[in-house]
C-alpha cells in the first residue's frame, strides 16, 4: 500500500490555492447537491480538507451528526475550528481511510469531495466495497471530482490540467497516484447507483449523487442525470 499524501504543509494555504486555481468552482461543485443531504441523520465525510463544506452542512442540517476522517492532522484541526459551533455533532478521526475500521456504522450519507482522486481504482474499489456492505439501505454517496471528458476539450484542455495537478500535488504532498480512478466502476460494483450528475467547466468538474440499493432492489437500477 502506498503511503498517504501529506497535506499538513498545505493546510493554511489550501483555500487560497483553490481560489487562485479554480475560483469558486470547487466549492460550487461540493455544494451542488447540498439539498440532498438535508434529510440525513448520520454522515461519514472522507478527506474534506479544511472543512468548509462540513461546516456549511452542519449549519444547514441542524440534526446531522458527522464522522470525518482524514490522514492530515492539520486539515482536521482546520475542520474542527470551522465546525466549532457544532462540535457536539462532529467526531474527527486521524486515519488513512484505506485501512479504516468502522465500528457498527449506521451511515445514511457518505461525502467524498475531491478525495477519490487521491486513490487508485483498486483502492476505490476496496473502499466502496467496504462502505457498501456497512451503510443503511438507500444511503446517499455525494461525490465531487475532476473528470476528463471524451471530446476535444477533454483531450486538449482537461487532460493537461489533470496531468499538471497530479505533478504539482505529487511534488508538494508526496501523492503517488498519477491518474484519475474509475470511481464509476468501483461504486457500481459495490452496489451503488448513479442517480444525478452535474458537470462544470465543460466537464472538467462533476458533482454526483449515488445511492445504495435497498435489499429488495437490484444494484443495476436505472440512473437519471440532472443539471
Amino acid at each position: 500500500m502506498m503511503p498517504p499524501p501529506n497535506f499538513n504543509r498545505l493546510a493554511r494555504l489550501y483555500r487560497w490555492m483553490e481560489l487562485f486555481s479554480f475560483g469558486p468552482w470547487l466549492m460550487l461543485c461540493r455544494c451542488a447537491f447540498l439539498n440532498e443531504c438535508l434529510n440525513s441523520c448520520r454522515a461519514l465525510a472522507l478527506g474534506d480538507c479544511d472543512g468548509r463544506f462540513t461546516a456549511r452542512l452542519l449549519r444547514e442540517n441542524p440534526t446531522l451528526r458527522i464522522d470525518t476522517v482524514d490522514a492530515s492532522s492539520a486539515m482536521l484541526r482546520d475542520l474542527s475550528r470551522r465546525a466549532r459551533p457544532h462540535a457536539d455533532r462532529v467526531r474527527t478521526y486521524h486515519a488513512d481511510v484505506r485501512s479504516l475500521q468502522l465500528a457498527n456504522p449506521t451511515y445514511d450519507l457518505i461525502l467524498t469531495h475531491f478525495f477519490l482522486d487521491c486513490l487508485s481504482t483498486e483502492e476505490v474499489k476496496t473502499l466502496a466495497a467496504s462502505l457498501g456492505s456497512a451503510v443503511c439501505p438507500g444511503c446517499l454517496w455525494i461525490v465531487s471530482e475532476f473528470a476528463i471528458p471524451s471530446d476535444q476539450f477533454g483531450m486538449l484542455v482537461a487532460r493537461p490540467i489533470i496531468w499538471a495537478l497530479y505533478r504539482v500535488f505529487g511534488w508538494l504532498t508526496g501523492l503517488q497516484v498519477r491518474s484519475l480512478p474509475d470511481h464509476h466502476l468501483a461504486l457500481r460494483q459495490a452496489g451503488f447507483t448513479l442517480e444525478k450528475q452535474r458537470c462544470w467547466l465543460k466537464g472538467l468538474l462533476i458533482s454526483e449523487v449515488w445511492s445504495a440499493a435497498d435489499c429488495s432492489q437490484s444494484s443495476s437500477a436505472g440512473q437519471s442525470r440532472g443539471g
